[in-house]
């Protein structure tokens, strides 16, 4: 196998400990880079992962923290009640009904991602799913869903709600809200929320320029990465890495513990 394939191979585990750790970097690499897309809005937009030994508890970014400030040790594990079973910040319990209520309709799922980005959420507006306009945005052909806004979540019940609105999608529209992504991984589901909001904003501007053309039905189905399959996954994996990388590079302070006020 040379270099190149490799690179192209998500990491593989036997060691609980060690999985933990790169699920959890990952995730505040994400948290790190969705900031510096402008993706965090006050409180609101949450990123989780599961527990490797725990499955049906999860990491999350906890209720407060600013996405482009996140460390390491600040991420705190839920349980499937919604109580902080590791760290001391609280959770955003909206995040806690969202994205427990996903994990448990989805075995396939490891990750979760929603965020309030702009285009995301002037697209949700609209009350449409995506066009495959262009090839990047054919990923999403036949695989997002449109998902009615039902208020605030509050409640477990308005959580299976969204579950059963996403279905076995990989993405979805929540009308009058935002983005919603789900991946078998963290960096898949992050890349999925990055590639689908860019396709909003590129539908936003090409519809107010003029008339758009569509990629025909059959050039849509296989232009892009599809349906969920390991091709997909894989895809959705490779294309996050490079803004993995670089942020791990710019801002290795995320990784260390939070110097504490005394």
């Amino acid at each position: 196998m040379n270099r190149r394939q490799v690179w192209l191979t998500p990491p593989v585990f036997g060691d609980p400990a060690e999985e933990r750790r790169y699920r959890k970097t990952h995730l505040t690499a994400a948290l790190r880079i969705f900031g510096s897309l402008g993706y965090d809005e006050g409180i609101a937009g949450h990123l989780s992962v599961r527990d490797p030994e725990r499955p049906d508890h999860f990491w999350v970014n906890p209720f407060g923290v600013a996405f482009g400030k996140v460390r390491l040790d600040d991420l705190i594990l839920v349980s499937p009640d919604g109580d902080v079973i590791d760290g001391d910040r609280p959770v955003n319990h909206s995040g806690w009904v969202l994205h427990n209520a996903i994990l448990r309709a989805r075995p396939d799922v490891i990750s979760v991602v929603h965020a309030h980005s702009a285009h995301g959420k002037a697209w949700s507006a609209l009350g449409r799913l995506l066009d495959p306009l262009t090839q990047d945005a054919c990923v999403f052909h036949r695989d997002h869903a449109l998902i009615k806004f039902n208020g605030l979540l509050r409640t477990p019940a308005q959580g299976q709600e969204v579950a059963e609105g996403l279905g076995s999608c990989k993405a979805a529209i929540l009308q009058n809200h935002g983005l919603l992504t789900v991946g078998a991984g963290i960096d898949e589901a992050a890349w999925w929320f990055v590639a689908m909001d860019r396709a909003c904003q590129v539908q936003l501007m090409a519809e107010a320029a003029g008339e758009v053309t569509r990629v025909p039905e059959d050039l849509a189905d296989s232009a892009g990465a599809g349906p969920v399959t390991d091709r997909s996954r894989l895809y959705g994996w490779a294309s996050f890495q490079p803004m993995v990388e670089a942020v791990l590079e710019d801002a290795p302070e995320m990784l260390l513990p939070r110097p504490r006020k005394v």
